[in-house]
């Protein structure tokens, strides 16, 4: 316990000198630093090598330092109120007063903000004077991570601390939904549309955007630079096999993503596995079909995104 204060002060002494500082969360890591900050959130940019059109989402710990930057409104109440904190990500109008750096938001006049479901990083949010900027802790496009020892192998030595919280409970990025004017959801994530209509009490699509309005929105995104085929149901010999229910039959290229189609340990185990494979050198995977309801429509997205070329 005392080895957690220690580290959640040096983090804070770290992030008050404007450094970034890897961060977990229940959906994967991110690489935090003062959203206030211009000098802090374009460090965020050049480290991940991310393009500075895309926002960044920013993590709060509670509703009052929320509403000295964004305007609150009734749906994102019943939202807050049933998912939070959680994976869910709320895009907002921001107040004219707000701090939020422009890097953020690159210019814009709403923010993506969430309210994450880690102990860690609740515990570090309530030592700080501001919110935190925190994209996924990776190299732009590549696989996010899911535990401090993928943020290690992503940035080695060039992140002066990795807070340790863990494996990623969800294993997938936050749901994504636009609460500025009609609700719509931007992103696919760790919660299921449906969940978010009967909260709101109205039918909720997944609009895909042509320009990138919100983080995740790049067409190629999640890779773990390998070519992906998708939804078959055998492989070639120099491929890895990816399944999301187990075999009898063991073969040295398979590599199982649940026991029994459980969607929730298929999302959980995703880029744990496509890392593993990575690490074992194939040069090509394949991955047998995903049922496309629930949590694997989030779960397609990501391979669909990492499959493009």
């Amino acid at each position: 316990m005392k080895k957690d204060l220690s580290n959640i002060k040096k983090a804070k002494y770290l992030l008050d000198k404007n450094h970034c500082v890897a961060i977990p969360t229940e959906t994967v890591y991110g690489l935090a630093a003062n959203a206030y900050s211009n000098q802090a959130t374009s460090k965020i940019y050049k480290l991940k090598k991310r393009p500075k059109s895309n926002p960044l989402i920013v993590h709060y710990s509670n509703l009052k330092d929320l509403e000295k930057d964004c305007v609150i409104n009734d749906n994102f109440q019943k939202l807050y109120k049933k998912f939070c904190p959680g994976p869910i990500t709320f895009v907002l109008k921001l107040k004219r007063e707000s701090k939020i750096s422009r890097n953020v938001t690159n210019g814009k006049k709403t923010l993506a903000v969430r309210f994450p479901k880690n102990a860690v990083t609740i515990n570090l949010l309530s030592h700080l004077k501001y919110p935190l900027a925190a994209p996924s802790a990776n190299i732009y496009t590549q696989l996010s991570p899911v535990s401090k020892k993928d943020v290690e192998e992503e940035f080695g030595n060039k992140i002066k601390l990795i807070l340790n919280g863990g494996n990623s409970r969800i294993g997938l990025e936050s749901t994504i939904v636009n609460l500025v004017n009609k609700p719509q959801v931007l992103r696919l994530g760790g919660i299921d549309i449906k969940k978010i209509s009967k909260v709101l009490k109205k039918k909720l699509n997944y609009t895909k955007n042509r320009s990138i309005k919100v983080p995740g929105q790049s067409k190629f995104h999640y890779s773990p630079g390998i070519p992906i085929r998708l939804n078959v149901k055998t492989c070639f010999h120099d491929e890895a096999f990816v399944l999301i229910q187990k075999r009898k039959k063991f073969d040295r290229n398979h590599f199982y993503l649940s026991k029994n189609k459980n969607l929730k340990e298929v999302g959980k185990n995703l880029y744990k596995t496509l890392r593993k494979i990575k690490k074992l050198k194939f040069k090509k995977i394949a991955v047998e079909e995903i049922p496309n309801i629930g949590l694997g429509q989030a779960i397609n997205d990501r391979l669909k995104r990492a499959s493009k070329s």
